[in-house]
C-alpha cells in the first residue's frame, strides 16, 4: 500500500544477535514515523473484534410450549396464565420457564464496519506506536531496552527448543515480560471456564517473523501471552490488544523488510 503522509524522522535502532549482543544498525522503516491516531486504532479494534463474534438468537417458541391459560375473573387471583390442574403461572416473562420479553435475535448488527482504507492507516499506526517506549510501557510492559522494536537476525526463527527460546529473551532483556504476565494468569469467573476459556492470560511479546513455518513458531507457542505471526497476517488485534497501542514487539530482519515492503509511504 502507497500512502503519502506528514512523517516523523524515524530512529536507528540497533540488531541483536542471539546472544543478546548489537551486531549492527539499522534505521527503521518510514511506517515507524507515522502519527498516532489512538482515536481510529479504537475504532479498528472494534471492528476486528467484533467481526468474529458469532450471531447469538433464541427459538422463537422458547418458553412459550405450554398448556397455560387464564382462569378468567372473580377467582381473586391474577389474571395470567396458568397450567390447568396446577395453578402455576407459566408463560408470561414473569413467570419461572416462561418466554424472554426482548430475546436476543440473529438479526441484531453486531459487526462495527469500517473502510479498508481506515484499517490499513490503523495497522500502521498501530505499528508505528511500538517505536514509542513511553506508549509501550503505558500498556504495562516491563522493558529495559532504550530502543523498540527490537530486532534480531534471522538465525531467530531456526530455533526449535523452548529453553533456548527463555535464554535468548533473558539476554534481550525480554524475559521479565513473559513473568509478569504468567503471573497474573488466572482462573476465569462465571460459565466460561466450562467452555474452553478456563484461564485469563494478558498479553506480552508480540514475535513477528518472516515465514510462518519457522522452528521457532513451535519454541513460542506455549509460552504465556506471547503471540506469534507474520508481516501478512499482522492485523490490528496483534498490534493493539484491547484497542490500546504500545504493544511490546519483536522482529527478525526478514520480517522487518517485508513490513516495510507491505506499508510503503512517502514523506510529500
Amino acid at each position: 500500500m502507497y500512502m503519502s503522509l506528514y512523517l516523523k524522522d524515524t530512529p536507528i535502532v540497533p540488531v541483536y544477535d542471539l546472544e543478546g549482543k548489537e551486531v549492527s544498525k539499522i534505521k527503521l522503516p518510514p511506517v515507524f514515523g507515522m502519527p498516532i491516531r489512538k482515536d481510529l486504532i479504537k475504532r479498528a479494534y472494534l471492528s476486528a473484534f467484533t467481526a468474529k463474534l458469532q450471531p447469538k438468537g433464541r427459538d422463537p417458541l422458547a418458553g412459550k410450549r405450554t398448556s397455560a391459560r387464564s382462569f378468567g375473573i372473580g377467582l381473586g387471583i391474577a389474571r395470567v396464565p396458568r397450567i390447568p390442574g396446577i395453578g402455576r403461572a407459566a408463560f408470561i416473562n414473569s413467570a419461572v420457564g416462561g418466554h424472554l420479553a426482548f430475546p436476543p435475535t440473529t438479526r441484531k448488527k453486531i459487526h462495527e464496519q469500517i473502510n479498508k482504507k481506515e484499517m490499513k492507516l490503523a495497522i500502521m499506526s498501530a505499528l508505528a506506536a511500538t517505536a514509542y517506549k513511553d506508549i509501550v510501557e503505558m500498556r504495562g510492559h516491563i522493558i529495559s531496552n532504550s530502543t523498540l522494536p527490537i530486532i534480531v537476525v534471522d538465525d531467530f526463527e531456526k530455533i526449535v527448543k523452548t529453553r533456548e527460546v527463555k535464554k535468548i529473551l533473558e539476554k534481550l532483556n525480554l524475559w521479565n515480560d513473559v513473568e509478569r504476565v504468567a503471573k497474573r494468569k488466572k482462573i476465569r469467573a462465571g460459565k466460561g471456564k466450562m467452555r474452553g476459556r478456563r484461564y485469563k492470560v494478558g498479553k506480552s511479546i508480540l514475535v513477528v517473523i518472516g515465514d510462518y513455518s519457522s522452528p521457532v513458531r513451535y519454541a513460542l507457542r506455549n509460552l504465556p501471552g506471547i503471540d506469534i505471526t507474520t508481516p501478512d497476517q499482522l492485523n490490528i488485534l496483534h498490534l493493539a490488544p484491547g484497542g490500546v497501542p504500545g504493544r511490546l514487539t519483536l522482529l527478525t530482519l526478514s520480517a522487518l523488510n517485508k513490513i516495510a515492503e507491505k506499508f510503503e509511504v512517502s514523506k510529500p
